[in-house]
């Protein structure tokens, strides 16, 4: 018998994969970079957020192309795909979905691995550093490309002492689709 695949898996076999060490190693030396040319670790976050944004923007296609996620109609399922097949196909990690409010509106993602902070140890002087804030950005650019203006940040951050990788997603807006020509039938 065929063991059964989780969801993520085989979305995780269909793209191409660099070497996680590199990955890490590479991503830690932008966040360096970005501390020595802006003085303000808030500026930094921002920065990493937008950096995220643009990521995300062009990401989404590719999620699109590769995944075989149907279309999500609420904003339940769409928390799912990135939790369980959107972080899986492109980090290597998974997502735990939780937290949501009653409206089901705003919800937390968990990771129960990031591999960004591989080799991270904060200084004292960067503790308000958002360290993987660019994940806020891909994540806000993407669901803006398929409708969905979003606030997302951290709220919990292992680097800073907590016991878990938390962040925060909050839908602001669905924008109905609109398509381009209209039939006068």
């Amino acid at each position: 018998m065929a063991p059964t695949m989780r969801p993520g898996d085989a979305a995780f076999a269909a793209v191409e994969h660099v070497n996680a060490e590199l990955f890490t190693l590479t991503y830690g030396a932008i966040v360096r970079q970005l501390l020595t040319d802006f003085e303000e670790i808030e500026e930094v976050n921002k920065q990493l957020d937008t950096m995220g944004y643009n990521i995300g923007i062009r990401l989404i296609d590719d999620f699109l192309a590769k995944s075989n996620v149907t279309r999500c109609t609420e904003f339940r399922e769409t928390a799912d795909a990135i939790a369980k097949v959107g972080f899986k196909m492109f980090l290597g990690a998974t997502a735990t979905v939780s937290n949501w409010n009653s409206d089901s509106t705003e919800c937390s993602l968990i990771l129960e691995e990031n591999p960004l902070v591989d080799f991270v140890e904060l200084p004292e002087t960067c503790q308000g550093l958002h360290y993987c804030n660019i994940l806020c950005g891909v994540i806000r650019g993407a669901l803006e490309m398929i409708s969905m203006r979003t606030e997302v940040k951290w709220i919990r951050d292992m680097l800073h002492g907590d016991d878990a990788f938390e962040m925060r997603l909050k839908l602001l807006d669905q924008v109905p689709e609109e398509y381009p020509y209209k039939d006068d039938e």
